[in-house]
C-alpha cells in the first residue's frame, strides 16, 4: 500500500466516514457480500500525497464535521476528478445525499462509475440517481438482468426492492420494481412482499394491502405478510384488518409477533376486551410466557382500569423477583423487568393525581441506569405536589456527570418554573445554561420559545437559527420559526421554505401540519389549508388546531361546520386561549 494510501485510510475511514455510510446503505451487503474490486490496494490510482491533496482532503473533512456538507463534497469531487481515486467520488455523493444535493450526488455518482466500472454498487447508484431524474428504463432494464441472471432469484428480488428504494421518487420506484419483476417471477412471495412495501412507501395502501395479501395466500403461515395485512390494511378498512388478522392468529396460534403487534393495534383503536381476550389466549398456550403479566397491566392502564392494571403489575413484581433471587442479575432481564413495571405504576400514580405514591415507586427503582432519570422526575412531581423549594433542592442534590446530565437538570428546572407560571425565572434559568452549555439546541430552543411567549421575537428568532445550523437534522425549529413568521403574516417565502423542510424531516408531525395549514390559510389557499389542518386534527384533536381549522372553515364560507369543531373543542378545553381569542375576534357565539 503506497503513502497515499494509508494517509486516505486515516482520513476517511474516521468516525465522520463510518456515520454517513448510512447515507448511501448496502442493499448487497448480506449473504452475497458484493467486494469492491476498486478498494484491493494494489488496484489504487499510484498518486503522490501531495501538500496541496493533503491539505484539500483536510479541508473537506473539517467542513463535514462542522456541517458544511456542501463544500465538502464539491471537494471531494474535485479530489476525484484530479486523483482518479473512486472513493473520492464515493465520499462525495454520501455528503450531497445528506445536503439534499441531488444533482451533485448525480455527478459523483457518474464520477464514481467511471472511476469504478467494475463496481456494482457504483453502477446501482448512477441507476437509481437517473431512474429519480426520470430515466428510469435504464435502471428496470440494468434490475431485471441482475433477475434473470441470479442463480438465487428471491435474494436477487430483495436487492432490486433495496437498489429501487433509492430512489427520490418512491412512485417511481414503484414502476421500475414491477417492471424489473420478470413476470414469471411475480408469483412468488417475496416478489408480492417488496411491491407491498415498496407500494407502502409510494403512499398507495391499497396497493400495498393487495400485495400483502397475495403473499400470505401464498403462503399462509408467513408471519411477515400477516403482519403487512394488518398493518398496510389498518389504512384502507380498520374492521377487515382487524377481523383478517385475527382469524390469522387462530389458524396460527404460535405467531408471537403478530399477536403482540395486533394486541397494540387493538389498544390503538380502543378495543381494550378483544386486547385482553387475546392476552388471555396466549397466557393459556404459554404459562410460563411471565412478560405477558406486564402487557396485560398496560392494556388495562390504557382501559383505566387501574386497580387491575396495579394488581397484575404487583404480580409481574412478584414473578420477576423471584427470578432475580434464583438467578444472576447480570444474566437475567429480571430487574429491567422491574424496573420497566415501577415505571408503569409511577404513570398509573400521575394518571389519579397520586404524586406521593409516584414519588414512591421512583425510589424503588434499582436499575443503576435509571437512577438520574428518576431522580429528574421526582422532583417535577415534588412540584406538581406544589413543593417547589423541594423540587429545587433535589435536583440541586444530583450530581451531573456529564454536560448532557447538565443540560436536562436546566431544561428540568426551567420546566418546573414555567409550570409553575414563572417565565421570569425560567428564562433566567435557560440563559445562564446557555452561556455555560453555549452549543445546546435543546437549552436554545426551550428558551427561545419562552421568548416568543413574551413576545421577544429578535431573541425568538435568533435562538431558532442557531438551533437549526446546531440541529439540522431536527424538525421542531424549523417549524416554531415557519409558524411564528405565518402567524405574523411576515417574510412569508422564507416560512414556506422553512415548513418545508419540516414537513420533509417529520412528515406526519400534527404540529408542523397545523403550521402549515395556518400557512397556506395566510396565503388564501384555503382549501389546501384545511386539508392539512383536518390531518392535524385527526392526529391531534386539540383546541389550538381546532381554533385554525374552524378559522379556515369560517373563511371558506363554512360556518356551521366551523362552529361544530370549536364546539367539540370548547367542551374538551373550555379556557383555551387561542380557541376563545379566536372566537372573539370574529364575534362568534357558540350556543
Amino acid at each position: 500500500m503506497n503513502l497515499y494510501s494509508l494517509v486516505f485510510g486515516s482520513f476517511l475511514l474516521a468516525p465522520l466516514y463510518s456515520g454517513l455510510l448510512n447515507a448511501a446503505p448496502n442493499p448487497l451487503a448480506s449473504d452475497q457480500q458484493v467486494e469492491h474490486i476498486y478498494l484491493r490496494s494494489g488496484e489504487l490510482p499510484e498518486v503522490s500525497l501531495s501538500a496541496d491533496i493533503m491539505y484539500r482532503v483536510l479541508v473537506a473533512e473539517v467542513a463535514a464535521q462542522g456541517g458544511d456538507f456542501d463544500t465538502a463534497s464539491q471537494t471531494f469531487l474535485d479530489l476525484a476528478r484530479d486523483t482518479l481515486d473512486p472513493r473520492f467520488a464515493e465520499k462525495s455523493f454520501q455528503l450531497s445525499m445528506v445536503d439534499y444535493n441531488q444533482s451533485r450526488a448525480l455527478r459523483a455518482a457518474r464520477e464514481w462509475n467511471s472511476l469504478a466500472p467494475e463496481n456494482p454498487e457504483a453502477k446501482a447508484t448512477v441507476l437509481a440517481l437517473e431512474a429519480s431524474a426520470g430515466n428510469t428504463k435504464g435502471m428496470a432494464q440494468a434490475l431485471r438482468q441482475r433477475i434473470n441472471s441470479a442463480t438465487n432469484k428471491e435474494q436477487a428480488i430483495i436487492q432490486a426492492m433495496s437498489l429501487s428504494g433509492r430512489m427520490v421518487d418512491p412512485r417511481l420506484a414503484l414502476e421500475v420494481l414491477e417492471e424489473a419483476i420478470p413476470p414469471e417471477l411475480r408469483q412468488l412471495q417475496v416478489a408480492h412482499l417488496a411491491l407491498s412495501d415498496v407500494a407502502w412507501a409510494a403512499q398507495r395502501p391499497a396497493r400495498a394491502l393487495y400485495e400483502a395479501r397475495q403473499a400470505l395466500e401464498r403462503s399462509p403461515d408467513s408471519e411477515a405478510a400477516a403482519q403487512r395485512v394488518l398493518e398496510y390494511g389498518l389504512h384502507v378498512d380498520v374492521e377487515t384488518a382487524l377481523k383478517e388478522t385475527s382469524a390469522v392468529v387462530q389458524q396460527n396460534p404460535d405467531m408471537r409477533k403478530l399477536q403482540l403487534l395486533l394486541i397494540s393495534r387493538f389498544v390503538d383503536h380502543r378495543k381494550f376486551n378483544e386486547a385482553l381476550a387475546l392476552i388471555d389466549a396466549m397466557q393459556v398456550r404459554n404459562p410460563e410466557d411471565f412478560d405477558l403479566l406486564y402487557t396485560k397491566a398496560e392494556v388495562l392502564m390504557r382501559a383505566q382500569r387501574y386497580d387491575e392494571a396495579i394488581q397484575g403489575l404487583d404480580e409481574f413484581i412478584s414473578v420477576q423477583s423471584q427470578r432475580r433471587r434464583s438467578v444472576n442479575d447480570g444474566v437475567s432481564n429480571a430487574l429491567a423487568g422491574i424496573s420497566d413495571a415501577r415505571l408503569l405504576l409511577v404513570r398509573i400514580a400521575e394518571e389519579r393525581k397520586d404524586y406521593a405514591e409516584a414519588i414512591r415507586q421512583l425510589d424503588l427503582i434499582e436499575e443503576p441506569m435509571l437512577r438520574f432519570q428518576s431522580r429528574v422526575h421526582r422532583a417535577v412531581l415534588e412540584a406538581r405536589s406544589g413543593d417547589l423549594k423541594k423540587a429545587q433542592r433535589t435536583l440541586d442534590a444530583l450530581g451531573t456527570q456529564d454536560r448532557q446530565e447538565q443540560a436536562v437538570v436546566a431544561l428540568t428546572r426551567a420546566a418546573i418554573y414555567r409550570e409553575a407560571g414563572r417565565t421570569d425565572n425560567a428564562i433566567t434559568v435557560l440563559e445562564r445554561a446557555n452561556k455555560e452549555l453555549p452549543d445546546t439546541a435543546e437549552v436554545k430552543y426551550d428558551l427561545g420559545m419562552l421568548y416568543e411567549r413574551q413576545g421577544r421575537y429578535p431573541e425568538f428568532e435568533k435562538l431558532m437559527r442557531e438551533v437549526i445550523e446546531l440541529e439540522p437534522g431536527e424538525a421542531n425549529a424549523y417549524n416554531a420559526l415557519g409558524y411564528t413568521l405565518a402567524e405574523q403574516n411576515r417574510n412569508l417565502d422564507e416560512a414556506q421554505d422553512l415548513l418545508e423542510q419540516a414537513m420533509e424531516l417529520d412528515p406526519a408531525n400534527p404540529y408542523i401540519l397545523d403550521s402549515v395549514g395556518w400557512y397556506l390559510f395566510r396565503v388564501g389557499d384555503y382549501q389546501a389549508a384545511a386539508e392539512y389542518l383536518e390531518r392535524s386534527y385527526a392526529i391531534m384533536p386539540v383546541a389550538d388546531v381546532a381554533a385554525h381549522l374552524g378559522e379556515v372553515y369560517w373563511v371558506d364560507g363554512r360556518p356551521e361546520q366551523a362552529k361544530q369543531v370549536w364546539a367539540e373543542a370548547l367542551a374538551q378545553d373550555p379556557t383555551n386561549e387561542a380557541l376563545l381569542s379566536t372566537l372573539k375576534r370574529l364575534g362568534v357565539t357558540l350556543p
